[in-house]
């Protein structure tokens, strides 16, 4: 049997501002919309289907597995838009990354609240 996630759909105030917000920090395009959709495609075939939700947004996590070198000009950007930054999920370590499992790790919030993470090993690799 073959499984493989699609898509998922992102709940944001301003779906076109948060498709950018991602797309500009991971290095991606915006996809033309998709009806109510503003999409975010990542290399790997998934898309982060953006959609406008009035109201409190419930955070989720995205978590996007980069290479080294992806990893320093995606956290170079997060510098350079000044984010906070954490090397943890509960966001008790501002300002560090982590190094889990050799490699290297950081969270960051976007706009609506979810919690963006870029690692450059799956966690649990390590042995």
């Amino acid at each position: 049997m073959t499984v493989q996630l699609n898509h998922t759909i992102v709940a944001a105030h301003d779906k076109e501002a948060s498709a950018r917000f991602l797309a500009g920090l991971l290095g991606l395009p915006v996809s033309p919309r998709y009806g109510p959709f503003a999409p975010v495609e990542i290399p790997n075939g998934v898309t982060l289907d953006y959609m406008e939700t009035p109201g409190e947004i419930t955070p989720q996590h995205y978590a996007f597995l980069v290479s080294e070198s992806d990893f320093d000009t995606i956290f170079a950007r997060i510098e350079q838009a000044g984010l906070t930054f954490w090397a943890d999920p509960h966001h008790s370590r501002p300002g560090e990354i982590n190094h889990n499992d050799g490699g290297r790790g950081a969270y960051f919030e976007d706009p609506n609240g979810h919690n963006l993470e870029i690692i450059t090993r799956p966690y649990g690799s390590d042995g």
